[in-house]
């Protein structure tokens, strides 16, 4: 048994470079498993929305959890870094309110315009183009990448842990007398608390701990924060008639219609999967050759591979996850992490009951301590000049109240080319400059017609 495993072991770092990226095997399980325990609320959350659109909710829990799968597994393999994929939740929202409910497009139009763009996606990614854009961002704009997503990182954990609210003014600190929000706060200390005693696996640990506190704290209508289901399993069934759910003749007799929400999609899962990947391997420390975070054509084409394939199975857009920074936070640095999460939600096909007890309060003192460590490197900033120090912080600050990421990446990028011709720096003025301000102020205009 002891030849086995050291044969096993040695496969696996052979594989996925481990000693060479400075990690080892129960590094990147540890990470796995942390990433997977920040994200696997997507098992219960993505259901619901999809449901709402008229799809049946059991259906897209198997559907959910077998792109989750295949993505993660995807980019474990095709690229191996620690970058796990599943349904992203901004996509989802827009699929099923916006275009599915609002609009009244049917379900099987939107998941064919889903595929265009993950097609385009992945057209873009097997080309140069993809990395020449993210080369085109300047150094304020990847500066204002990195702290915006640590912001919203750190807002989503706030928000999904009671410890701000909406209010009359904007956002104001939860009470203090809702027992709800005193478990979030314990869990905040705890977890930092851990992370500072270099405690092994220290925020795995505290969404543990707070998932079993939550078995005895109430909300203020009584319900426990941690429910035990009824059945701890379900056995899967894949729901066939989810399988390729295209409709081409509806779609191409609505063109005119639904060809703006296609693009809307193509461009916001473009550009937002790009920022997660720049922001994980960025926290990673992982460097190419040049010293840019390491992110090869084969990671963009594994994230757009796994959004067409989503499609196919009968998901909305599945794109890399911001919650991978949380197994980056733990030690993350190959595909192994991203195969663990893999595994994981392949067994979630039969555990998923018990798995989605997690509460959102377990998990946001996790997703709060990473975006604040994102944060942390915001003495960087000297590094550009005074200036300019102005566009991430005008970035930060948009994601913070906003909590939209990619308004706060349009307006950085507007803000860099304003700079520009002020300060008469022709040189940076580019063709592929202009034209992602056109790009991105396109968005804007889709955006607001969508949410209007």
């Amino acid at each position: 048994m002891r030849y086995l495993w050291s044969g096993m072991r040695a496969c696996l770092d052979r594989a996925f470079d481990i000693s060479g990226r400075g990690s080892s095997i129960p590094q990147e399980v540890v990470a796995g498993i942390t990433t997977f325990g920040a994200m696997a609320y997507i098992m219960a959350v993505n259901p619901n929305i999809l449901a709402s659109a008229g799809l049946d909710q059991h259906a897209m829990v198997i559907t959910t959890i077998a792109s989750a799968v295949v993505g993660s597994f995807i980019m474990a393999v095709g690229a191996n870094l620690p970058i796990a994929l599943a349904p992203v939740m901004s996509s989802n929202v827009v699929f099923a309110q916006i275009v599915v409910v609002r609009m009244g497009v049917p379900p099987a139009q939107a998941f064919t315009m889903v595929l265009l763009g993950g097609v385009a996606f992945l057209f873009l990614s097997l080309t140069p183009w993809r990395r020449r854009i993210v080369e085109t961002f300047p150094l304020s704009v990847k500066q204002g990448i990195h702290f915006a997503i640590g912001a919203f990182v750190a807002h989503i954990g706030i928000v999904n842990g009671g410890l701000v609210t909406k209010g009359g003014e904007g956002l104001v600190f939860g009470q203090l007398s809702n027992p709800v929000v005193l478990l979030a706060l314990a869990g905040v200390f705890l977890a930092m608390m851990l992370k500072w005693a270099r405690i092994p696996a220290a925020i795995l640990v505290s969404v543990i701990a707070v998932t079993i506190a939550g078995l005895w704290v109430a909300h203020p209508d009584g319900s426990k924060v941690t429910q035990l289901p009824a059945h701890w399993m379900d056995w899967p069934s894949y729901p066939w008639f989810m399988l390729f759910p295209y409709d081409f003749h509806g779609l191409f007799a609505n063109l005119f219609l639904v060809l703006p929400i296609t693009l809307y999609f193509f461009l916001g899962d473009f550009f937002d999967a790009t920022g997660t990947m720049m922001a994980v391997m960025q926290r990673s420390g992982l460097k190419d050759r040049q010293g840019q975070p390491l992110l090869a054509k084969s990671a963009f084409v594994a994230d757009a591979t796994a959004s067409v394939i989503g499609s196919a199975l009968g998901t909305s857009t599945v794109s890399a996850y911001l919650e991978s920074l949380v197994g980056v936070e733990e030690g993350g640095r190959t595909g192994l992490t991203a195969l663990v999460v893999a595994c994981l939600f392949a067994v979630s096909s039969i555990l998923w009951p018990l798995i989605i007890c997690v509460p959102a309060v377990a998990t946001a003192p996790a997703l709060i301590l990473v975006g604040l460590g994102m944060l942390g490197s915001l003495p960087d900033l000297k590094a550009l000049a005074v200036q300019e120090r102005v566009i991430p912080l005008f970035m930060l600050l948009v994601t913070v109240l906003t909590g939209d990421f990619m308004v706060s990446l349009a307006f950085g990028l507007l803000l860099h080319t304003a700079f520009v011709l002020t300060t008469r720096k022709w040189a940076e003025l580019t063709l592929m400059l202009c034209g992602l301000d056109c790009v991105f102020i396109l968005y804007l205009v889709l955006s607001s017609r969508l949410g209007s």
